[in-house]
């Protein structure tokens, strides 16, 4: 049995038809650069995330960056967040020119840890980033009790956490603003880069609007210096359609991510990822950790099942960083989650049989202690 680590075209398979349509529809009206297609996504994921507005963005990266800019950030600025995510987030906070500041995770789910945050505030903080990593919200209340008391915007990197909820809301309906990547692989994914920020500002969203079009009010009429960031007709197409399925997607992800807590559950040598009780966690990524992570993903491959590792470093131990001159042991958290990651394939149409042979296989390379 090959089990891959994702399959897209099983997706398309199931869509097909609605995707063909919606596609052709966007060549009929020859609406590729923004559009009409790209406002009725936005309206849809708005009402979806039950925020005010959303602004559609060439990716995850333009979502992260644009908020910054549009908030504010700058030269001099720091912007705390974590080190166990993708780059994205952190390149976003260096090219406004700012400072990325790291503070640890929590074990249990991974995410900011609330009781290192204020320690990291400095004069210069204007704004901090918390990550909900692989589908499952940071515990946002507390974070936003200190940052509001420390007059700091909360900009949530929502880009694996399409649908996810902390107590009972949406991620990225909690901060000031919340940047999600359409990346394809993810939860609701585009047909190529696309992502969106969400927020209830009218002015936040007013100048990300214009920040992605060349910072153009009207055309021809620029009121800030701005960028090409804008999505795609294709792409708010295709998202439009895959909106309508996303619900049952994470359900389908959440019941393979149970079965695999069943199977997996209390097996020497592997954690199982744990959902916090204020999270519905929508299972982007289904991470275990295990000590043996680099013989063990060779050796799965050899009975066709394939894995990933999301993130083996983390950021303030990236040679992109290494001026901040950070050494290994300040987030030993982070730092041990990061070797220890090991993702498991996961995607709304495994099948249970697929997840069993996983787990039986698995079960047979980890040491016996």
């Amino acid at each position: 049995m090959q089990v891959p680590f994702l399959d897209l075209k099983a997706q398309y398979r199931s869509i097909k038809e609605e995707i063909d349509a919606a596609m052709q529809a966007v060549v009929d009206q020859t609406a590729f650069a923004g559009g009409p297609f790209v406002a009725r996504f936005e309206e849809a994921f708005a009402k979806f995330c039950g925020c005010k507005y959303a602004v559609g963005a060439g990716s995850g990266t333009d979502a992260l960056w644009m908020a910054l800019i549009a908030s504010g950030v700058g030269p001099g600025d720091e912007v705390i967040t974590v080190p166990d995510t993708f780059i994205a987030t952190a390149e976003a906070i260096s090219f406004c020119g700012a400072k990325p500041v790291f503070v640890d995770v929590v074990e249990s789910t991974c995410n900011m840890d609330p009781e290192k945050l204020e320690g990291a505030i400095t004069e210069r903080t204007k704004a901090v980033i918390p990550v909900h990593l692989f589908g499952q919200p940071a515990d946002m209340d507390p974070i936003l009790e200190i940052a509001r008391r420390h007059g700091l915007l909360v900009i949530e990197d929502a880009c694996q956490a399409h649908g996810s909820q902390y107590k009972g809301r949406m991620a990225g309906s909690l901060g000031d603003a919340g940047c999600f990547s359409f990346y394809p692989g993810k939860n609701l994914g585009a047909y190529g880069e696309a992502g969106a920020v969400v927020t209830n500002s009218e002015a936040l969203a007013e100048k990300m609007r214009m920040f992605r079009d060349h910072g153009q009010a009207r055309k021809y009429e620029h009121e800030m210096i701005g960028w090409n960031a804008r999505m795609d007709g294709l792409q708010g197409a295709v998202l439009s359609v895959k909106l309508n399925h996303l619900e049952d997607w994470n359900n389908a992800r959440r019941q393979n991510a149970h079965f695999y807590d069943e199977l997996l559950q209390g097996v020497p040598g592997i954690i199982v990822p744990t959902e916090a009780d204020y999270a519905r966690h929508v299972y982007h990524i289904y991470a275990i950790r295990v000590k043996n992570r680099d013989k063990l993903i060779p050796q799965l491959a050899e009975h066709q099942i394939f894995c990933g590792i999301h993130y083996p470093i983390p950021l303030h131990l990236q040679k992109a960083y290494e001026s901040q001159a950070i050494p290994a042991g300040r987030f030993p958290m982070a730092e041990q989650c990061a070797s220890e990651f090991l993702s498991l394939p996961m995607y709304p149409e495994l099948t249970r049989e697929q997840i069993e042979f996983v787990c039986t296989t698995l079960k047979t390379q980890i040491p016996q202690e």
